[in-house]
């Protein structure tokens, strides 16, 4: 029998043994898990703006750690060789969530105020994240989220009772780029919504000559952002060929920088990444 999985909006329909389109969650014994529970494939000790967070804890480090797979296609992904791989392609190294507390707690010394899940996207391994956050939060931890947003509510709002900041990926403010990415805005903007309301949020999008980075989409996008709230950060960073866009040109030191300026109009905090 198959069974629906309710994480993400793919709503993939997974017989006995089956993986989704994430690469992550498998039917295993009638019951929809994350295949990749405490399989990391990167763990670093990181400053908190590379997340990037630049208005929560500035100058604090952040343990960041990573599994594999990712509900999404997108043909720029900068970290497709994780994200876009399964267990069978990638090495990585069982972390069960009291050990991976218990690092974080000996870096603390090290300025360490956390963990940060990232890297590929994490809320696809639901259960690991939110078994490590209870974790984190009984131990003073925070704990930090960097997603594509692209989530069902229900585990979404179970997940936010640990979650202490979010960087939230606005790929583009149009609906016909999600599709080809295979997500849809509405989702993403109501996961902003959402987390604004709980904890920190910031919100990054990348730009990609030719395909979001428009003044009308950048202005229509902080807009939105400001009419949430106005000191919501505003992340725009430029585009380096990767993946399947490796053909494509990166985008210019100057078009960021015009782009922030157009955002700084309707947001206090707004800026430049990757230049």
């Amino acid at each position: 029998m198959k069974i629906k999985c309710p994480i993400c909006p793919n709503s993939c329909m997974l017989s006995e043994g089956q993986v989704g389109l994430c690469r992550a969650r498998i039917n295993k014994d009638g019951k929809i898990i994350c295949e990749n529970y405490g399989k990391l494939t990167a763990i670093a000790l990181d400053p908190i703006e590379k997340k990037p967070l630049y208005r929560f804890f500035p100058g604090k480090m952040i343990l960041s750690v990573g599994s594999y797979g990712c509900n999404l296609r997108c043909p720029f992904c900068q970290n497709y060789d994780i994200s876009m791989a399964d267990d069978s392609k990638v090495g990585t190294y069982q972390t069960q969530p009291d050990y991976l507390v218990d690092v974080a707690l000996s870096m603390k010394d090290r300025n360490n105020i956390g963990i940060a899940y990232t890297y590929n996207e994490p809320l696809i391994s639901y259960e690991y994240v939110k078994d490590c956050s209870v974790l984190a939060r009984e131990k003073g931890l925070k704990n930090v989220l960097v997603t594509n947003g692209y989530v069902c509510r229900e585990p979404l709002d179970n997940l936010l009772l640990y979650i202490d900041a979010m960087n939230i990926d606005l790929k583009a403010f149009n609906e016909d780029f999600y599709r080809k990415i295979g997500g849809d805005l509405e989702t993403v903007k109501d996961t902003i919504v959402t987390a604004s309301k709980s904890c920190h949020v910031e919100v990054t999008t990348l730009v990609i000559p030719g395909e979001n980075d428009s003044v009308e989409e950048i202005t229509s996008a902080s807009r939105w952002i400001a009419s949430i709230d106005e000191n919501i950060p505003y992340h725009i960073s430029a585009f380096y060929p990767r993946y399947k866009y490796s053909d494509k040109r990166p985008t210019s030191r100057k078009s960021v920088y015009d782009l922030v300026e157009e955002a700084k109009k309707y947001l206090k905090y707004v800026y430049p990444g990757n230049c």
